[in-house]
């Protein structure tokens, strides 16, 4: 990871360096590490912005790590997320819409957890019918629980984009006893995963929280900031590999609540 270079700028000034870098950088498809440079920005910072203006057409991301100036970005499903016939929030309706779009997967939204507590707390869920406790959860603790930004796909789908100061002190910290089979025990495997999530724009878990589920996550960024995150679960029979189709849906989900927390 790069050193903190551009500190103590505004988020306006940032991202006019960012744009002002793609200028510099010349037309095409240019990597993170490039832009952040030419920014004179870490790639931290840099993630997060890029992040963020992909949800609004300012950058496309073309591959994993590569980043365009753009106007438009390809339908990545949100018409899966707007359906008529669904109650509750807004936010309700986007959790609602990535179950129906991915074969009735559990959804939760996870958000930071408060007073800069290096956790998460669920806010809400889409199960339909499923029984929590065959996670090992009643409702109650979902959404009570403050959980470890150690382990699990909505976890590391947050600390990606939190300072590398409170990465390398959660990469410290220990994995969670009750974590599962495929937890990333490693340190420095850890911080490499998070790197990899600000290059695609999503996690990605397999058995991390639990055994025998899989997962997708896609950070919710509100004014280049970080704020939650959207998972979804998957049984690891029904989903070994995580399909794009169901990468863009979670993806979309976490654009859309991106918006509506920008409103």
């Amino acid at each position: 990871m790069s050193g903190q270079r551009g500190a103590g700028t505004s988020y306006a000034d940032r991202l006019t360096r960012v744009q002002q870098a793609f200028v510099s950088l010349g037309p095409g498809a240019h990597r993170l590490s490039e832009i952040a440079k030419t920014a004179e920005l870490d790639d931290s910072t840099t993630g997060r912005i890029l992040a963020a203006g992909t949800y609004n057409s300012l950058f496309i991301r073309v591959d994993r790590g590569l980043y365009q100036l753009g106007t438009a970005v390809a339908d990545l499903g949100l018409h899966a997320l707007a359906e008529d016939n669904l109650s509750g929030s807004e936010a309700t309706r986007v959790l609602q819409g990535l179950r129906k779009s991915t074969g009735d997967g559990l959804v939760f939204l996870y958000m930071r957890a408060p007073f800069g507590v290096a956790g998460r707390q669920c806010l809400d869920f889409a199960v339909g019918n499923s029984d929590l406790q065959e996670l090992g959860l009643t409702p109650r603790d979902v959404l009570s629980l403050t959980r470890s930004l150690r382990t699990g796909a909505s976890g590391r789908a947050i600390l990606a984009y939190l300072p590398e100061e409170i990465q390398k002190k959660v990469a410290e910290s220990p994995v969670p006893e009750e974590a599962g089979p495929g937890a990333i025990e490693d340190n420095d495997a850890f911080l490499d995963s998070l790197i990899d999530i600000r290059d695609q724009g999503y996690a990605l878990g397999y058995q991390e929280c639990m055994a025998g589920w899989n997962s997708i996550a896609a950070p919710i960024i509100w004014d280049g900031a970080i704020w939650g995150a959207v998972l979804l679960l998957k049984p690891m029979d029904v989903m070994p590999e995580a399909p794009q189709h169901y990468i863009y849906a979670t993806i979309s989900a976490a654009a859309r609540l991106s918006q509506i927390g920008g409103v």
